[in-house]
């Protein structure tokens, strides 16, 4: 008998799943697989990432929920394309469901998979399940995404509910699929891959919980910006890999703080720019910011990394990421602009620095945050605009709680001094700039 297989990738969780959802419901002994894809893991440079063990910790819990339904996650570590290619030779499959991912390798992948099952008479489903809105749902009038975040968020909640009645739009609905867990496949244990097995060892990065206090999330807007403070959910795990509704905390933000529902928004808006506009992934969205010549100086670039700029707020930062795997929102921005602007190095450098560090980092967002501080984005900050980190720093944490928990050394000899000067930086940051866009338009 043809077989059913629900795939997890980013969608980790056996709750409010689209679908996983649909499989149950439209069919039975449906089968889950999640599979290690080895051309991303051998990619990462650090073999104790904390982001593969967070994975094959939720992965390993998700097993032993569905072990006692009776039923079985089946785990896999290879080429996705590859390993599917294996389990369909073994057995017919009626059809593959999964959720959508929008990033390029993503959609490559699932193009190759789809035709691979198509050419064994099977169906490959993919559904919306990542984000709020997707692909054609949030565009202009005449049909061209929106470039502008403004305008955009603005059609986004029209969308959702043109009475806004957000917390009772039909997107914010969860998917019930409990009531279809009978439909699992029936199926004893199967093995289990180590991290050992797969070349990795644990981290000891700690990783953030799933659920914050309603509170936090109250006061969001008045707290974000202050680093000492714990006035960020630190979620951004959670949404990348699913293991939370996007959903369920959407629903809940338009109750409870119009700040967070927007940076949710952020979220989609970021996710449809890589989607229309997939070049951003590699180069700048506006082109003619291709012709600024960066500095590229390689030992700025490692004192940077370092947290050994001479800038407090800037050197919190990049030291809290290291240790932490996670970086205050308003950090990010002080930090990318310091790298992109002051130093005048290349945004891809950072953002690549970036992906390889943060334990929430997604390629659309990361993508979009980066080319926004370089001023090649969309919405971005222009050129002229540089952040002042001595400014940034009086502003956001004034006590300097935040700097001396990750700058112990900070206000002693040992301290470096300011790896360039803040006034010098700027003027050669303005004439770079306007001499690439000028050779641009030329």
């Amino acid at each position: 008998m043809a077989k059913t297989y629900f795939w997890f990738r980013r969608d980790l969780r056996l709750t409010d799943n689209a679908g996983l959802y649909y499989a149950l419901k439209e069919n039975q002994d449906v089968q889950c697989i999640f599979i290690f894809d080895k051309n991303i893991l051998d990619k990462l440079p650090a073999k104790d990432d904390p982001r593969v063990e967070f994975i094959h910790s939720v992965i390993s819990e998700m097993k032993s929920q569905l072990i006692q339904m009776e039923a079985d996650l089946q785990i896999y570590y290879g080429d996705p394309v590859e390993v599917w290619k294996k389990i369909l030779e073994k057995d017919p499959c009626k059809s593959i469901y999964c959720n959508r991912d929008y990033e390029k390798y993503a959609q490559d992948r699932d193009k190759s998979v789809a035709a691979l099952v198509k050419s064994k008479g099977g169906e490959f489903n993919d559904y919306k399940d990542h984000v709020i809105f997707e692909k054609q749902e949030v565009v202009k009038n005449d049909g061209l995404p929106y470039t502008v975040f403004t305008p955009y968020k603005r059609k986004w909640l029209t969308t959702l509910d043109s009475d806004n009645n957000y917390a009772e739009s039909y997107y914010f609905s969860s998917y019930p699929l409990e009531q279809y867990y009978s439909n699992l496949a029936k199926s004893k244990p199967s093995n289990e891959i180590s991290l050992d097995s797969m070349g990795f060892k644990p981290s000891e990065i700690e990783k953030p919980p799933t659920e914050v206090a309603q509170g936090l999330i109250k006061s969001y807007d008045k707290n974000r910006n202050f680093p000492a403070i714990e006035g960020t959910s630190k979620l951004g795990i959670h949404f990348r890999f699913g293991t939370i509704s996007i959903r369920e905390k959407a629903r809940k933000a338009s109750v409870l703080n119009d700040t967070y529902l927007s940076e949710l928004v952020w979220r989609d808006f970021y996710s449809q720019i890589l989607f229309h506009f997939p070049h951003v992934s590699t180069n700048a969205f506006r082109s003619k910011y291709e012709m600024i010549e960066w500095r590229n100086d390689e030992k700025d670039f490692a004192l940077w990394c370092q947290g050994k700029t001479g800038y407090p707020i800037v050197d919190a930062g990049m030291r809290e990421l290291n240790t932490t795997g996670w970086m205050h929102n308003r950090v990010r921005m002080i930090t990318a602009s310091f790298l992109t602007k002051h130093l005048l190095i290349d945004w891809r450098w950072g953002e690549q620095y970036f992906a390889d560090k943060l334990l929430d980092f997604d390629l659309a967002s990361n993508n979009g945050g980066w080319q926004w501080a370089a001023g090649c984005g969309t919405d971005a900050a222009p050129y002229f605009r540089i952040f002042n980190p001595h400014t940034q720093l009086d502003k956001f944490d004034k006590q300097r709680k935040y700097v001396n928990q990750y700058v112990p050394e900070y206000d002693t000899d040992d301290y470096p001094t300011f790896m360039v000067d803040h006034k010098e930086a700027r003027e050669r940051c303005l004439a770079t700039y306007k001499a690439g866009l000028d050779k641009a338009s030329e």
